[in-house]
């Protein structure tokens, strides 16, 4: 079982940018696909970006796509996600979440590691 902690959430101005870390320990070698998702009151938790081991395979959000890029530190065992352009309606508990294989990356029920979540707020 992978451990998850996020970090890096605030409140920002719309406009403003963020960069959202997830540290993972314990074994890492499941962890093929890892990625961001986001659960904003009253609505499902829903996919934001992820990327593959070596960076080779990234997948975005249309609502995202332009704004939002995915990275990883193999090394330290670490994903980033840069957050630009920020909007009110990014505005969410933001989960790191980690899975086997990359197939049906964007369902939540595919990943088997999960974060506490950091919280994101977007002021307008």
């Amino acid at each position: 079982q992978v451990q998850l902690v996020e970090s890096g959430g605030r409140l920002v101005q719309a406009g403003g940018s963020l960069r959202l870390s997830c540290a993972a320990s314990g074994s890492t070698f499941s962890n093929d696909f890892m990625a961001w998702f986001r659960q904003a009151p009253g609505k499902e938790r829903e996919f934001v970006a992820g990327v593959d081991r070596n960076g080779g395979t990234t997948r975005y959000a249309d609502s995202v796509k332009g704004r939002f890029t995915i990275n990883r530190d193999n090394a330290k065992n670490m994903v980033y996600r840069q957050m630009n352009s920020l909007k009110p309606e990014d505005t969410a508990l933001y989960y790191c979440a980690a899975k086997t294989g990359v197939v049906l990356f964007s369902r939540p029920s595919a990943y088997h590691s999960w974060g506490q979540g950091t919280q994101v707020t977007v002021s307008s």
